[in-house]
């Protein structure tokens, strides 16, 4: 594996830094007192490129791949990471299930709106008590009616499902054949009724990206919609979700740089007894052990990347990265505000809010203690982390190579 970025990659993370430093970063304090959705930016975004980089330009993809998607999606997070609360939904998880599950005809008609930030994603997978089980122990149930599927059931923990146009949200349609039993349905709540999103009060996240509690009252999804046979929905969120994990990972690499930027400039600005803190020894010690940590996660990162890049086993490589990566971000964001101590928890500076992040990322997309056991399990050889290896490039994937993935 090079360790140097191509030049083309190199490019795109200075374009990306331009784009957040001129459209993001100064408007985002405003959406966020008025406590408003930032359709226009991520329209912008999607015009930018910023959401299709792993697709083909047939679906109005730039088809460079996984590692500019990294790059893409850190660089985000580095100037904004509230921002990047809807790169799964535009560019992730949301469209690659449609894209790896769906007929033609519901990959043109879905997947370019959403990697162009026309319309609202969303990935609806979780549900109350379901944890770590989220397929097994799935409750909503989709009862076929003519030819509609009709709904009910309630989710958690989806983000903007209150401002969605499309999304992917899974149901039991056999409630005695565990993940066997569940299937993938592309929905639009905005047209069907029986859908409520209702959000989420959470300590020091955003009010513009919203996180929701989803309510299913006979909501109607027509037949057409459903994404791939009956039964088949687990098949399909397996093979999205290591992109998925990728994507979590860049966002704490991207996090922790952030923190780290911030930690250093703070420690030359701030004085004690006429000198920078970052003269005091144990100032010193913080900023090695983010330095350090920073690096280790972005080689883990980007060798991810490569990976899923060359269609190489990436399931145990990609969960490696993610729980390393979450644990640099919540270290960075710990070390972060007590650099900055009694600042590090007022709103002025934005120490306060990443260490928030640092937190829900730390969960996000498998939680560290899931990533631990994949890890484990694979390590002790109980259980092939890499089992569910399938082709990762989308550009090289046949819509038809989901029924191929192992059980």
């Amino acid at each position: 594996m090079n360790f140097t970025l191509p030049p083309e990659i190199e490019a795109v993370r200075d374009m990306v830094s331009r784009f957040m430093q001129n459209e993001v970063v100064p408007v985002m304090e405003e959406y966020e007192k008025r406590q408003e959705f930032p359709r226009e930016l991520i329209r912008k975004a999607g015009e930018a490129g910023l959401y299709g980089a792993v697709f083909p330009e047939s679906v109005g993809g730039s088809n460079m791949g996984y590692m500019a998607s990294a790059v893409i999606i850190e660089e985000m997070a580095r100037h904004e990471v509230r921002f990047t609360s809807c790169n799964n939904q535009q560019g992730g998880t949301c469209p690659t299930c449609i894209y790896l599950g769906g007929t033609p005809e519901q990959v043109r008609k879905y997947v370019p709106n959403l990697v162009a930030g026309k319309t609202i994603g969303m990935m609806s997978l979780s549900e109350s008590g379901s944890g770590s089980d989220a397929a097994g122990a799935m409750k909503t149930f989709a009862r076929r009616d003519g030819d509609v599927y009709r709904i009910n059931g309630e989710k958690m923990w989806a983000s903007i499902a209150n401002e969605t146009d499309v999304g992917i949200l899974f149901a039991k349609t056999d409630r005695d054949a565990g993940a066997k039993g569940v299937t993938a349905f592309i929905v639009e709540p905005k047209k069907y009724p029986g859908f409520t999103a209702r959000p989420i009060d959470m300590l020091g996240m955003s009010k513009s990206f919203r996180t929701c509690v989803i309510s299913l009252d006979d909501f109607v999804v027509p037949v057409e919609n459903r994404l791939g046979e009956e039964g088949e929905g687990f098949k399909i969120i397996m093979r999205a979700l290591q992109p998925g994990r990728l994507n979590v990972a860049a966002k704490c690499l991207g996090l922790a740089q952030a923190c780290f930027e911030d930690a250093v400039r703070y420690a030359n600005e701030r004085t004690v007894r006429g000198q920078p803190i970052g003269k005091f020894q144990m100032i010193q010690s913080d900023i090695a052990e983010m330095a350090s940590a920073i690096e280790a996660s972005r080689g883990l990162v980007y060798r991810t990347a490569y990976s899923m890049d060359n269609a190489l086993p990436s399931n145990r490589i990609a969960a490696i990265a993610k729980y390393h990566a979450s644990q640099t971000a919540k270290m960075c964001a710990d070390k972060t505000q007590q650099i900055f101590g009694g600042y590090g928890l007022a709103s002025e500076f934005r120490a306060s809010r990443l260490r928030v992040y640092a937190d829900m990322l730390y969960n996000g997309e498998g939680s560290a203690n899931i990533q631990r056991i994949i890890i484990a399990e694979d390590a002790l050889g109980y259980k092939v982390a890499d089992r569910h290896h399938g082709k990762t490039r989308l550009r090289d994937v046949r819509q038809t190579d989901v029924a191929a993935v192992a059980e």
